[in-house]
């Protein structure tokens, strides 16, 4: 490699950066406030002893074990060191995102749009493109981290320290940055962005399922997930600098790596490349949804194959979790084994009701994205020889939520259905299959509204449809952490999920799940009366 190999390395970076100047601005807003207004409020949620006691006894349970890593602080126990409990695990998953959704987009993005080309076309060095995409990681990191460094220094919790707040924003800055590495390696293996993507969510996903698994059978195993590093820290414990530094040298090595896989193919090309399709067409790609179905039938199966793996990840655990015996042998002598049983049911059906949370909203974003294909491809120019022929809006609209239902409502299914399986074969006293599926037919209507939402949104604002991830991301946040940070009720119901019964441990509530599905249909019909009536997208 020469100098002039690089040139230009600083405009493309400036560039970058003021391009996404707005898109950096909302996920600082997202991340920080989030970090900032937990802390603001752990002093008074776990101001008392007994508060603290009963959370640290909650924290060191299985079932949270798997969600947030293991509670190793040693005595006496305070806010600081809860909140680092918590939210480390949690704020990982949402750096690492950011980190894949910016690095596809400054690199096979680019490509894919043919915008590197014209880039390449002029005096500018061959690694520079990637160069500038890997520096505007690092410096979205780098902010990134100092703010919630500085929150957490502003929200003064007991037992905080300068130290181990600073670690707290580095080791989320250098768990985001090592993600961003693999997303880079990841766009030079594959030749469209929509491979990219998947690819680095398949890594991420395997790496948390590799850290669960190993918190809850032995933590010392955790070490084979770099997802787990940031468990390593022990902030505002021990506050140990050297996981940091591990995360960054493996995001160097991976770069390092991009760069070469970068330096042996094409513009537009990938290392994997994609198999030719047949010579003549078959005759199910006649309709629009046969062919929306068939471009979207590889990210289909690797999310319908995720989600099963998912559920039977979380499900392998339940002998763990819903083992009384374990946790308190002289309360399970004196109850019985009948009223153990029932007792172990009701942690389990628990936890379930827990992890369907998490099975909902993964399986609506395959489904969103699919329904906000229809004005990105329509913007790529890709639908103009569909409009060409005698194909009514209404018939292109429906082909993309028609694929978009049966994709989030099978991985709902298979979610469900993995946890299930994996739990009827390590449960010494199985639960029946239609007390689990009550979490499917609680939650299928919620995420029917939220996918009504991007529809409609699609329909009247397609320049700023994007807008829509809030109801899915909050829906998250408010749910998952929302008993932990005491949110009112009024807080959750803001999103569709928070209406939802606590299935499958409570009974489904069929009157709101049907008026959920009227306004899910009414949503629909409105977003495609929007589409309808309002131009086609431009070029």
């Amino acid at each position: 490699m020469h100098n002039s190999d690089f040139s230009q390395a600083g405009f493309l970076t400036r560039f970058y950066l003021r391009r996404d100047w707005l898109k950096i601005v909302f996920w600082l807003i997202g991340l920080v406030g989030l970090m900032g207004a937990a802390a603001g409020k752990f002093d008074g949620l776990y101001g008392t002893k007994s508060a603290m006691n009963s959370i640290v006894t909650t924290l060191k349970t299985p079932a949270m074990v798997a969600m947030f890593g293991p509670f190793t602080a040693n005595p006496p126990y305070n806010s600081a060191l809860i909140f680092a409990t918590e939210m480390m695990v949690f704020m990982g998953l949402f750096m690492a995102m950011m980190n894949i959704y910016f690095a596809v987009k400054s690199t096979r993005a680019e490509e894919d749009s043919g915008i590197l080309e014209l880039v390449r076309a002029h005096c500018v060095g061959k690694y520079a493109p990637l160069l500038a995409a890997t520096i505007e990681l690092l410096i979205i990191n780098l902010i990134t981290g100092v703010l919630e460094t500085l929150s957490l220094i502003a929200a003064n919790m007991t037992g905080a320290d300068n130290t181990g707040s600073l670690i707290f924003g580095l080791g989320l800055a250098a768990v985001g940055f090592m993600f961003g590495g693999f997303t880079l390696l990841m766009a030079q293996l594959s030749d469209n962005s929509r491979g990219a993507t998947m690819l680095s969510y398949l890594i991420l996903a395997l790496l948390f399922l590799v850290r669960m698994m190993t918190d809850v059978s032995n933590p010392d195993y955790t070490w084979w997930s770099p997802f787990g590093w940031i468990e390593k820290l022990s902030v505002y414990d021990e506050n140990i600098w050297w996981p940091v530094f591990a995360m960054l040298g493996v995001a160097i090595l991976t770069v390092g790596v991009a760069f070469y896989a970068y330096a042996r193919r094409d513009v537009t090309a990938g290392l994997l490349a994609t198999r030719p399709g047949r010579t003549r067409a078959s005759a199910l790609l006649a309709g629009p949804f046969t062919l929306i179905f068939r471009l979207e039938r590889t990210s289909f199966i690797v999310w319908m194959i995720g989600m099963f793996v998912l559920g039977a990840s979380y499900g392998s655990i339940f002998s763990t979790v819903g083992d009384i015996m374990k946790t308190n042998p002289m309360m399970a002598k004196l109850m019985g084994g009948s009223a153990v049983d029932a007792a172990n049911q009701t942690v389990i059906l628990n936890f379930a009701a827990l992890l369907s949370i998490v099975f909902v909203v993964l399986s609506t974003v395959p489904a969103m994205q699919t329904v906000l294909k229809l004005n990105t491809d329509e913007r790529k120019g890709w639908l103009e020889q569909i409009h060409a022929k005698s194909i009514s809006r209404l018939h292109l609209y429906c082909s993309y939520v028609a694929v978009a239902l049966i994709t989030g409502t099978l991985g709902l299914l298979l979610g469900i259905l993995g946890m299930y399986t994996a739990g009827q074969s390590v449960m010494d006293a199985p639960i029946p299959l239609d007390r689990f599926l009550r979490a499917f037919y609680g939650f299928l209507p919620a995420q029917l509204v939220t996918i009504g939402i991007s529809a409609l949104l699609m329909g009247v604002v397609p320049r700023i449809q994007a807008i829509s991830w809030i109801v899915p991301i909050y829906g998250f946040i408010s749910l998952y952490l929302g008993g932990l940070l005491d949110l009112p009720k009024w807080a959750t119901h803001l999103t569709p999920y928070g209406w939802v019964n606590k299935v499958p441990l409570r009974a489904v509530q069929w009157n709101l799940t049907w008026e959920l599905v009227l306004i899910a249909v009414v949503l629909f019909v409105l977003g495609f009366i929007f589409y309808k009536r309002r131009d086609m997208v431009e070029n």
